[in-house]
């Protein structure tokens, strides 16, 4: 029998695609976010090396960028791409946009790059440029594209909600999204996801309700360790961890919307290893528990109180720390990777590492915390954060100089070092000193939000800061 061209194109895509797929197991699946917000990141070459040696099959990215997918090409590894907010607009007004997108940003790539998902937009309900109502309509134009080309029922189409889109979350059973999201987009979207048989993806982060509710909400509670639990009251549900909560309250809440069977994906979740002094609990050891925790929670199998036969499927925030992202300290510390592709600390990543892995369900359970390395160059140095504010400048200079035992000499009155005779000049002068005494170990140049790691020698004046002890 003799088929046309385009059939035998479209039959054999599909039949490369269904059979190097990585298939999601019962027992869930970890993935990571590979964000590149920073100038000092590996190659994207590299970075795949670095996942397949850590055994990581699924990365979710933040754009559709090119040398990226071009190196993840037959690498194996399962890919979520992203169309950005800023052109969502463009892909709401017509298909004449998302067919030339999908072509050259997913077809382009695809199989041999495995892209199996696209993020359509990222927290759109909290995104200033108002483009909520573009969501929907721009999920469906990206579909129809994919549709064209047969390959729509192998790359699912979703869209990263935060759980602000949440109008209660307490107790889980009562979740319920805001009124004003509802029949506008949620509804939509939802009603979209079901048709197309994809999933719901949802960014949960318990460290942002912890830090906002340390008088309630236990640490260990966060961290997946042990500890009473918290009863639902409506349900008799009982809660071991913060993150099934949260994810309960979405399932509660697409249930009360009339969509009690659409699955849900984590498609961001994480714990900092630093951050400022508001962000109580933001430290390595703390990151090491969340993340590695999680990781054992989801590949030993089960799902959610609510959902116990819904296997969980999340994404770690993130692959590195990256230096150029704005705001809160937290943000550029959430990486399981320096840039250096040094880890920040050691959790295990797959079934295999969980096997001969500590677990750290005990408040006093060791985690091993790496050292920060040296920077590419060979060497960091820590300086003073001008933004923090002279006053806190002045006690961590204080506390450097005194109990922390910083050489603070050459800052004295007269010395080589005393000029610019300024608080941040010779805090930074402080800190450094503090820093490489403590052979720049991880959290040594902190200072409660008060210093940072630069990878370049810093001056005052004359004055050159040493490089070690």
């Amino acid at each position: 029998m003799n088929f046309p061209t385009n059939f035998l194109s479209s039959f054999l895509l599909i039949l490369s695609s269904a059979a190097v797929q990585p298939a999601l197991s019962d027992s869930g699946t970890v993935g990571i976010n590979y964000g590149r917000i920073a100038d000092n990141l590996p190659s994207p070459a590299q970075v795949v090396q670095l996942l397949k040696a850590q055994g990581i099959t699924r990365v979710k990215l933040y754009d559709t960028d090119s040398a990226v997918l071009t190196a993840l090409s037959g690498s194996g590894i399962a890919v979520t791409v992203a169309l950005p907010n800023e052109q969502l607009s463009s892909a709401a007004a017509n298909t004449s946009f998302t067919d030339a997108w999908v072509q050259s940003n997913i077809l382009a790539h695809y199989p041999s790059t495995l892209i199996d998902a696209i993020a359509v937009g990222n927290e759109v309900f909290v995104d200033p440029n108002n483009t909520t109502a573009f969501l929907v309509p721009a999920m469906k134009n990206v579909h129809a594209s994919l549709d064209k080309h047969n390959v729509s029922s192998l790359i699912k189409i979703s869209s990263p909600v935060a759980l602000s889109a949440l109008q209660t979350s307490y107790p889980s059973s009562a979740g319920a999204f805001k009124p004003e999201l509802l029949e506008p987009v949620i509804k939509p979207m939802l009603s979209f996801l079901k048709q197309t048989d994809s999933f719901l993806m949802v960014n949960a982060y318990p460290f942002f309700a912890y830090i906002a509710n340390t008088d309630t909400i236990s640490l260990d509670y966060a961290l997946f360790r042990n500890n009473s639990g918290n009863k639902d009251s409506n349900n008799g549900l009982l809660y071991k961890s913060l993150f099934e909560a949260q994810l309960d309250a979405v399932y509660a809440a697409m249930s009360a919307a009339g969509y009690d069977d659409v699955e849900i994906a984590v498609s961001e979740t994480g714990w900092p290893s630093k951050g400022d002094e508001n962000e109580v609990g933001a430290t390595a050891e703390n990151a090491a528990a969340y993340n590695g925790n999680l990781v054992r929670r989801v590949l030993t199998g089960g799902g959610t109180p609510l959902r116990p036969n819904a296997p969980l499927n999340v994404y770690l925030f993130a692959l590195f720390n990256e230096d150029l992202k704005p705001g809160a300290t937290s943000e550029r510390n959430y990486g399981l990777f320096f840039p250096n592709q040094q880890k920040v600390y050691d959790i295990p990543l797959t079934a295999e590492a969980l096997k001969t892995a500590p677990k750290l369900n005990d408040s006093k359970a060791e985690v091993v915390v790496e050292a920060q390395p040296p920077a590419a160059a060979g060497q960091t140095w820590c300086v003073a954060n001008d933004k923090a504010g002279e006053k806190k400048l002045q006690t961590a200079l204080d506390y450097a100089c005194g109990e922390g035992g910083a050489d603070c000499r050459p800052i004295q009155h007269g010395a080589t070092c005393y000029n610019p005779n300024t608080v941040a000049a010779h805090a930074s002068y402080a800190f450094n000193s503090y820093y490489q005494k403590n052979s720049r170990r991880s959290g040594a140049c902190d200072f409660g939000g008060a210093a940072y790691v630069v990878t370049h020698s810093p001056k005052f004046g004359s004055c050159e800061f040493p490089t070690g002890y």
